[in-house]
């Protein structure tokens, strides 16, 4: 084992590049008691001194070793197979080695350089510790592929610590996703097939780039993993992912949880007409909530103002997080300011009060629909879409939505006429989730993460390398999971 120390000294043994003792070594002094032994883990070399020297600033060591062994390969050409001959004197070379606690540091060595007089080629001794590609060493590239593995530090942290530049970091990286999830084809390098069948899947878009521009990832609902990513959100995402996975693969699939977009729905069902559609349970409450009770209690609002009821209109102000909450979540909250729970903690240093929680929602709430119609019509058809989700069968789940429909037309509101023609054109992937209870919240979750991913690294011009960033935190990061039924089916 070589040594890296703070005082000149001799190795006791050397090995070569296959690992076996150099013989006819001679004996040396061995180092003074008070130096710390470092074992490098490089091979290959003779030393002839071996000392360890820092910068005026203390963050570089510097560590030199000896010179690169002579193999009886380094004299043959590679060109015509001659005899080759010194060129020239040993000429010293350095590269960045594993740092020593907050130190970073270079390992300075002597190779030489060999010249054929019959074919008049020359070259260096090759460096058996030497990283490929990189003027840094085999260990280091190791321990920077380890750092990189944890996802928790950027390109920016990983070059501070070890010395290296962030440009040699990101192409370690690169390359390691790409040997984890690529593979070479007649066609190129490819991603690689899913690893095992998934029976669901989901699909959504993201924003990739400023500008309009956003791609789109499938996933497998149950491992969370990311089956594919490309950019656009058109049909040809969908044919590219089928020709992908192969039309056997998607035999296997029964179901693909997805929002409204229409171009998803049509291409899987034009190419695996087997499969269901399942619509997003949040996606249908968020549309009735941000679409209808929203702009109905402004409208109701500034009516009441022109008609002169300001005491009205003073409680629909402020009452949307209200109109649109379940009656059960109401009444947790009065409980909870009825125990006196604390929402914000208070702070003496700085003059903040706390904030406790407020009552009386469960009141209010019965109060604006018992005073509106069409507030009470809400009501209705809310009831009737928490029903429908409760529902085991495609066919009653389909009566609860017609009921809410209907009630969606008696009223001649504009918003809820809109939501019943949402509904009925939606039904199929809408009661689909009777017989999967499946939704996108896991793609939704991994969405956030995708956001924090590029947060985290302050953006990713390299749409290759951010993408597998992204598959590769699909497989290690912490996706919560959907709180819908267990896919046991």
């Amino acid at each position: 084992m070589n040594y890296t120390s703070s005082a000149d000294f001799k190795q006791l043994s050397f090995f070569d590049r296959a690992g076996q003792p150099i013989p006819q070594v001679p004996q040396v002094s061995v180092p003074h008691p008070e130096y710390l032994l470092i074992p490098n883990g490089l091979t290959g070399f003779r030393n002839v001194r071996t000392d360890a020297l820092q910068d005026y600033s203390g963050r570089t060591v510097h560590c030199h070793l000896g010179e690169l062994d002579e193999l009886p390969s380094d004299r043959i050409c590679e060109h015509c197979g001659g005899i080759m001959h010194v060129n020239s004197s040993h000429t010293m070379r350095q590269l960045w080695h594993l740092p020593y606690g907050d130190a970073v540091s270079l390992v300075k060595f002597a190779k030489t350089q060999y010249y054929c007089p019959a074919c008049h080629h020359s070259h260096y001794q090759p460096v058996p510790f030497q990283a490929e590609r990189h003027r840094i060493t085999k260990q280091l590239e190791n321990y920077i592929k380890d750092l990189l593995a944890r996802n928790k530090y950027t390109l920016k942290d990983i070059a501070e610590l070890t010395g290296v530049g962030r440009g040699i970091v990101k192409a370690i990286d690169k390359k390691r996703l790409q040997d984890l999830y690529t593979e070479e084809t007649e066609d190129g390098w490819k991603l690689k097939k899913p690893e095992c069948q998934a029976k669901f899947l989901a699909i959504d878009e993201f924003k990739l780039h400023n500008g309009y521009i956003f791609a789109t990832h499938i996933i497998d609902l149950v491992t969370g993993h990311i089956l594919w990513i490309t950019e656009g959100k058109k049909k040809q995402v969908v044919y590219d992912f089928i020709k992908h996975v192969g039309e056997e693969w998607m035999q296997g699939v029964v179901a693909v949880a997805c929002d409204m977009n229409s171009d998803f729905q049509e291409a899987f069902q034009e190419r695996c007409p087997h499969l269901q559609i399942v619509f997003d349970h949040f996606h249908i409450i968020k549309n009735f909530n941000e679409k209808v009770i929203a702009p109905i209690r402004i409208e109701e609002q500034k009516r009441l103002l022109a008609e002169g009821n300001e005491e009205g209109a003073a409680q629909l102000k402020k009452g949307r997080h209200i109109l649109t909450a379940k009656r059960d979540t109401l009444r947790i909250k009065d409980q909870q300011a009825l125990e006196g729970k604390v929402k914000r903690k208070g702070s003496e240093l700085f003059k903040v009060r706390p904030l406790k929680c407020k009552g009386g929602n469960f009141v209010r709430y019965n109060d604006l629909v018992l005073e509106n119609d069409l507030l009470f019509r809400i009501d209705l058809v809310k009831d009737c879409l928490a029903e429908a989700y409760e529902q085991d069968t495609p066919e009653s789940m389909k009566a609860m939505l017609d009921k809410a429909i209907r009630e969606c037309r008696q009223c001649q509101n504009t918003h809820m006429l809109w939501f019943a023609n949402l509904l009925e054109q939606h039904m199929s992937g809408i009661t689909g989730y009777a017989r999967y209870p499946i939704s996108s919240g896991k793609i939704e979750g991994i969405n956030g993460r995708i956001k924090e991913i590029r947060r985290h690294g302050y953006g990713y011009p390299d749409d290759e390398y951010f993408f597998l960033k992204l598959i590769d935190a699909s497989r290690h990061g912490r996706i919560p999971c959907s709180k819908s039924r267990k896919l046991e089916y």
